[in-house]
């Protein structure tokens, strides 16, 4: 499990994801790709990886899905995660 968590969270739109739905409020697909300029179809496809790596979870709200992360981490995925979130970008 913790390489599929490492695995979804090594790609930048999916870590930026993560950091957005940090807040702890629901986001839709609709605004997650306007913040982080993706297309629909690219950032319903990284939402799939994050809820497949269980960090995610979603609720369907009329015709819309939203998503926040997974309040039922095991605690050292959780805090893998704040380590993700806080971690500053390093240039490759």
């Amino acid at each position: 499990m913790i390489v599929t968590v490492l695995s979804a969270l090594a790609e930048p739109t999916r870590l930026g994801a993560m950091r957005l739905l940090a807040d702890g409020s629901g986001h839709c697909v609709c605004e997650l790709m306007r913040k982080l300029g993706a297309t629909q179809s690219r950032m319903s496809r990284h939402m799939q990886v994050l809820k497949q790596a269980g960090l995610v979870v979603d609720r369907r709200d009329a015709q819309w899905v939203r998503y926040r992360i997974n309040p039922d981490l095991p605690p050292p995925l959780s805090r893998l995660l704040d380590a993700a979130l806080s971690a500053e970008e390093v240039p490759a």
